[in-house]
Formats: structure tokens, sequence, C-alpha cells
């Protein structure tokens, strides 16, 4: 009997012992003050959801880490997620080539109307007499 609730003690996690995730602050309850906040139940529900899913110990914890990232978006502190980062990187690789490749046609039309111009002058080195001699 006594080995099955040691079993039933091992087997239920300690509350507050989760770990948080990677990106969640840990602070001392000194710098904390106390808020009161009032959610909708649909809102209340999925705030315990997601502070369960991600690993806090109380919902109170998790709505404190949301103000606080939400306060990080505000002043535009925050971190662009890989595919996005990927993406934009593709996007300003792909503008680059295109750049390079305006200026390449750019440098081709031109020469070619100079080539033009200059055989209806007459001034191409092709219209030259030969001399007989190979330069």
């Amino acid at each position: 009997m006594a080995a099955a609730q040691e079993s039933e003690k091992t087997a239920q996690p300690v509350r507050g012992t989760k770990k948080k995730p990677p990106g969640a602050t840990r602070s001392s309850s000194n710098d904390r003050q106390g808020m009161f906040v009032r959610l909708s139940s649909v809102d209340k529900q999925r705030a315990e959801y997601w502070a369960d899913k991600r690993g806090f110990s109380s919902v109170n914890e998790y709505v404190a880490e949301a103000v606080a990232e939400k306060i990080r978006r505000e002043n535009l502190d925050y971190d662009l997620p890989t595919l996005e980062i990927a993406r934009l990187n593709e996007l300003v690789d792909q503008v680059a080539a295109l750049s390079k490749n305006s200026a390449n046609l750019e440098r081709v039309v031109t020469t070619g109307f100079d080539s033009l111009i200059g055989l209806t002058r007459g001034d191409n080195y092709l219209l030259d007499e030969e001399d007989g001699e190979l330069a």
C-alpha cells in the first residue's frame, strides 16, 4: 500500500516546478506589483491552455510575460521568425540580381546604339581600308 502511494506521489508533478520556455523572463517577486485583470471566459480559457502548454507555473506568470512581450513589440524590439528572415533575404538577393541585370541591359543597349550611330556616320573601324598588313 505504501509503495502504491509513493508511486502516485512521484507520478504527479509538483506544482510550480515546470520549467519556463526559453523566452520567458525570470524576475523575483520583490520587483513586481499586483494588478487585477478582467478577461472574458473564452480568453481566460485560452490563457490557461497556453500557460499550461508553454510550461508556466500559473496563468498570472503567462499574462505577465504576455504584457512584457506586447510592450517589446510596441517598442519594435522583437526578433523575426526564421522563415520571415529567410524570405526577406531571398527578396533582397533577387532585387540585387535584378539591379545588376538592369545595369547590364542598359550597358548593352547603349553600346549597341553607339555602334549603330557610328555605322551610319561611317566612323566604324570595320569600314577602314586595309593596307595589307596584319597589325
